[in-house]
C-alpha cells in the first residue's frame, strides 16, 4: 500500500507541475537536478475498528529543493499554497485517497510539506477448516 500511495503522489505532482521538476523517492547521492521533488515516507500506523475492518495511517514528507537563488522564498511559498490543492486527492489503485493533516515548514531552504493518507481498509476474514465428525460411545452407570 505504501509503495502505491507514492506512485500516486508521484503521478499528481507529474500532472500539475510537469516533466520539468524531477520527481524522487529513493535517496539522491548525486546529481540532483533542481527544482525536484523528494518523497519521503515517514511511518505508517494501524487500527482494528471493528471486526476486520482497520484505519490505516500513513504520514509523508514531500521535500521541495527550488530552482531559483534569488527569489527562493517565493518559489517556496508559492509551492506550499500549490501542493495543499495538489495532494487533497490522489488516486490509489482506482481509488481516491484525501490527503489531510497538511502542513509545511522551511529548513535550511527547503520545503517540507506533511500529508497524511489515511484510509479504512477490510482483510478477508479467514476461513478456517471444520474439525469435521466426532462420534463418542460409551454407557452410563447406575447404582
Amino acid at each position: 500500500m505504501i509503495n502505491s500511495i507514492i506512485d500516486g503522489i508521484s503521478i499528481k505532482l507529474n500532472q500539475e507541475f510537469g516533466d520539468s521538476y524531477g520527481i524522487y523517492s529513493e535517496e539522491i547521492k548525486q546529481g540532483l537536478n533542481e527544482p525536484c521533488f523528494f518523497i519521503a515516507f515517514l511511518r505508517n500506523g494501524q487500527t482494528q475498528v471493528i471486526g476486520q475492518r482497520y484505519f490505516k495511517e500513513h504520514f509523508f514528507d514531500i521535500h521541495y529543493f527550488p530552482k531559483s537563488v534569488t527569489d527562493r522564498n517565493l518559489e517556496l511559498n508559492e509551492v506550499a499554497e500549490e501542493l495543499s490543492d495538489v495532494l487533497e486527492y490522489i488516486t490509489v489503485n482506482g481509488d481516491l485517497i484525501r490527503g489531510t493533516n497538511m502542513n509545511s515548514e522551511v529548513v535550511d531552504g527547503v520545503l517540507h510539506f506533511m500529508v497524511n493518507f489515511n484510509l479504512f481498509v477490510r482483510r478477508e476474514a479467514v476461513v478456517e477448516e471444520s474439525m469435521g465428525d466426532l462420534a463418542v460411545t460409551g454407557t452410563v452407570r447406575g447404582d
